[in-house]
């Protein structure tokens, strides 16, 4: 069995690596940083390959996709994603731009490419990363859960197509509350709920897609959060998020 990782050098991502490779996958990983993607690949079987890529740049997922030519793909791991912190009047467009390309455009691309490979053979397991914020609306970080938002409801669109087709492949999708990865500083954002561990949200969310699980949330804390966030008036629900996302000011 070959599972394909993006965002694999950091997080969720590289905990996805350990736990895979543990349990006897082979491994195509990819991300940014070329360095971080061979100290990984020291720590994991020799059943391991890396390329590095920015899948904010236009060809990259192509580029993916063609490196994973001949090469049986059991699982993909739509892994990478990065978020931004700030007024949506005040944040930089390019970086906006950069967040689109990578969490929607190269999720969108590779999702799309994997499943049509998947389809011809009537197996295979797609995971795309999403997150709470998928369910929500978020100032300032309103891209980012916009975003999130698109990679939720593509994802379900596609298992509910596939389920009445009675299709072998399944898509999940992993909606994690806040974890404790370097998103946080990456996006200059902090929240006031402690993050859970990256190891213990990568073996929950691959356990559940292995199981044909649609809708993946770790954590009951956070189950019933989003349960109740989607309960609440839409006019209500952005003062909330807000609140709550005011932790990194308080704590700074």
């Amino acid at each position: 069995m070959r599972a394909l990782v993006t965002g694999a050098t950091s997080g969720i991502g590289r905990a996805m690596a350990v736990y895979l490779a543990k349990n006897g996958w082979e491994l195509i990983l990819t991300g940014r940083n070329q360095k971080e993607l061979a100290r990984l690949k020291k720590c994991l079987p020799a059943k391991t390959e890396v390329i590095a890529l920015d899948l904010s740049k236009q060809e990259a997922p192509f580029q993916l996709y063609r490196f994973c030519q001949g090469r049986k793909i059991d699982m993909l791991v739509n892994n990478a994603g990065f978020g931004k912190y700030g007024r949506f009047a005040d944040t930089e467009l390019e970086d906006e731009l950069d967040m689109i390309s990578v969490n929607v455009r190269a999720v969108h691309i590779l999702t799309k490419l994997f499943l049509k490979d998947f389809r011809k053979r009537n197996s295979g397991r797609i995971l795309n990363v999403a997150s709470s914020a998928g369910f929500l609306t978020g100032p300032n970080m309103s891209t980012y859960y916009a975003t999130k938002n698109y990679v939720v409801r593509l994802s379900l669109a596609i298992a509910e197509e596939l389920r009445k087709e009675k299709s072998g492949v399944t898509v999940s999708v992993l909606c994690p509350g806040p974890v404790d990865t370097n998103f946080n500083e990456r996006a200059g954002a902090g929240f006031l709920i402690m993050g859970m561990k990256s190891s213990e949200v990568a073996e929950y969310a691959i356990e559940k897609t292995l199981k044909g699980k649609w809708i993946i949330i770790p954590g009951v804390f956070m189950k019933l959060s989003v349960f109740a966030a989607r309960l609440l008036p839409e006019s209500v629900m952005p003062a909330v998020i807000s609140s709550i996302q005011k932790g990194r000011e308080i704590l700074n």
